[in-house]
This record gives C-alpha cells, structure tokens and sequence, in this order.
C-alpha cells in the first residue's frame, strides 16, 4: 500500500521511517515526491484540527492515502502554551533555538514546569474519510538546554522517570517513549488492517 506522509519536516520523516520501518506492507511517500503540491494552511486552533486538515486537503490532492501529524508542546503554567502555535512560538520564522530560548524567558521565575509533548496522527483516504490518534509524552521543562540531538523543543524537555532530555537520548530511546513514537504506535495498532490492504479505497 502507498502512504503519503504530510510534512516537509526532515526531523519528522525520519522518526516515521524509523518507526514505519517494519512494516514492509507500506510504500511511503513524502511531500518532495510532489513537486507542485501547495503548502496546507494549519489555521485551526487544536492540534486534532491541523492534523486532519493536512491530511484530508493532502489525500484530495494526491490521490493517495495519506497520513499527518501536528505536534505541540504543552507547559501547564502557560495555559498550555505553546501548543498549536509551538514551531513559530517566537515568530514565524523562529528558529528552534528561538523557541526555546522565549520559552525559558516565559518560565524565568516560576516553579511549575511540568509539560507534555502531545502528537495527533491523522490518517484519510482520497476520498476525504478520516480517523485520528493521539500520543503524549507527559515531562517537565529544565532551566537549559542539554543535548545536541532531536529537534525543537528536545534540548528543554525532560521525560518523566527519565534525568535526561530528548536531546540527550538516542533516536532509538526517544521513539520509544515520545509523543510521536506513541501515536505512531497507537496508529498502526488501531489501522493495521486498513494499512495492510493494499488498494483500499476508504477507511
């Protein structure tokens, strides 16, 4: 079966390889294998929202059956902030550090850090039907950053019942605790028969 994966993201490709990566069924494909495709306006306000949107609109598109994610992170004294607005929490074009550093500015002087990592996993047929999951990762959020791996937020975010951040740990550690690596999970255990059909129409 042939799987579009909804995001120009590098980061994100590569742990959906990974984690994808036994399940000899599925032929992936990626944004860049669609040269004109348009860029998918995540405008919602929930991260279920965006996800299905990418989805949905990318499936329309192409044809092909199609899977999207949003993510965000979720620190419980912003009121949940960052969330959906977590890659461009700076400015829209922040960069990873930019993020983190306007994070800890926001948290300078405030002793709950806890958070959570939260993932939600689209998947829609070419005709528009959908069906979502949803991964999170609770943790807390330290004073600096730690770790040259991983992306985003990694270096600043502490898993629970772990002492070190994402940043610090392998792809391999990360995937199998992280909000991604759970809705991942959670999608190919609740879709395994619609993914291990090949020709499928609808969900």
């Amino acid at each position: 079966m042939r799987l579009m994966i909804a995001t120009c993201n590098k980061h994100k490709v590569e742990e959906i390889k990974k984690i994808f990566w036994n399940n000899h069924s599925l032929e992936l494909l990626f944004k860049p294998d669609f040269s004109e495709l348009p860029e998918v306006d995540e405008d919602q306000d929930t991260l279920e929202g965006n996800a299905i949107k990418k989805a949905v609109e990318t499936a329309k598109l192409t044809g092909e059956w199609c899977l999207a994610d949003d993510t965000g992170l979720e620190v419980d004294a912003l009121d949940g902030a960052p969330g959906v607005y977590s890659a461009r929490f700076a400015g829209e074009d922040a960069t990873y550090t930019d993020n983190n550093i306007k994070l800890l500015k926001d948290l300078n002087g405030i002793s709950d850090r806890t958070a959570k990592f939260a993932c939600v996993i689209a998947l829609s047929d070419p005709d528009g039907n959908y069906k979502y999951v949803r991964g999170e990762c609770p943790g807390v959020i330290i004073s600096e950053l730690h770790g040259e791996e991983g992306f985003g937020y990694d270096p600043i975010f502490k898993p629970d019942g772990f002492d070190e951040t994402f940043a610090q740990m392998s792809s391999e550690d990360k995937n199998k605790i992280s909000h991604r690596g759970r809705a991942l999970a959670l999608a190919l255990k609740e879709w395994n028969e619609i993914l291990s059909k090949t020709g499928k129409r609808q969900i």
